[in-house]
């Protein structure tokens, strides 16, 4: 079996210096890529390094809402110039947050980040990763007023409700499914899962977070942090709830991110 990690954050401080064995150990097990997002001007030169370094790596530069406060005033320009110097990349992660995760982060200025980064995604003709939660509404509107996106906006550990699905769809959107998926209501997440078009289907483990919740009656220690090689715990969730066999969904998924990351300039394009 082969599988893409749609979507990760191996530049984080909690796991950069183990970077090189997390890699190994996912390529060990059938993981062939990495899409790496950044998420504020701190650590894109980091990401970008990192697929400088790693064939596996594709890297994505953008700004997180929950850093939109600490951008300097020529934070877009320079994002433009990332992109200039790095064709492989793909934009994000980016985003809107109306949840208490965002508690203090002024909306009005997600909206203002949000916004140009969307903009500049659909110029370059690059895939997109868009965190969003408890903020569809406006991401539809705003996807609707900017889009559509034929080069796909990835909606990155998707939570939304299966009644959005077909909205955000039409206008270019691809649902990645992360460890996050694990802890949803079972109900809610079959009928998630029913309503996703088949090549609209993405796995990724946002690692260092989004570790797949735990078997209860394992007697192992518990990690604290998640790592690619754990999309397998993701890809197995997601077959059993969807009645497929794990060898299809990884097939299917696997294909799926390789047509969305074959942009021009892309890694991808060179691959077989």
């Amino acid at each position: 079996m082969k599988l893409f990690d749609a979507h990760c954050h191996l530049q984080d401080k909690r796991v950069i210096d183990k970077a090189s064995e997390l890699i190994s150990a996912a390529l060990a097990v059938g993981v062939t890529n990495f899409a790496v997002n950044g998420t504020s001007e701190k650590d894109w030169d980091l990401v970008k390094g990192m697929g400088e370094m790693y064939p596996s790596v594709v890297p994505c530069f953008g700004l997180h809402p929950w850093f939109i406060a600490d951008r300097s005033p020529h934070w877009l320009k320079t994002l433009r110039k990332f992109f200039e110097t790095t064709p492989t990349a793909a934009v994000g992660e980016i985003g809107l947050d109306k949840s208490p995760l965002a508690a203090g982060i002024d909306y009005s200025d997600q909206l203002v980040v949000f916004r140009p980064q969307l903009e500049l995604a659909k110029e370059l003709n690059k895939p997109v990763a868009v965190h969003c939660i408890d903020a569809f509404d406006d991401l539809l509107e705003i996807m609707r007023s900017v889009g559509p996106f034929p080069a796909g906006v990835i909606l990155h550990s998707f939570n939304g409700s299966a009644e959005v699905v077909p909205k955000l769809a039409e206008l270019g959107a691809y649902f990645s499914l992360s460890g996050w998926f694990t802890y949803i209501d079972e109900k809610i997440a079959k009928n998630t899962l029913k309503s996703i078009p088949s090549d609209r289907f993405l796995l990724e483990t946002d690692s260092p977070d989004g570790l797949p919740k735990a078997d209860e009656s394992s007697s192992d220690p518990k990690p604290t942090l998640n790592e690619p090689a754990n999309i397998l715990a993701v890809l197995d969730y997601v077959a059993n709830l969807s009645n497929m066999k794990k060898e299809e969904l990884a097939e299917l998924t696997y294909g799926n991110t390789v047509r969305l990351f074959s942009y021009p300039g892309s890694k991808l394009l060179a691959d077989p």
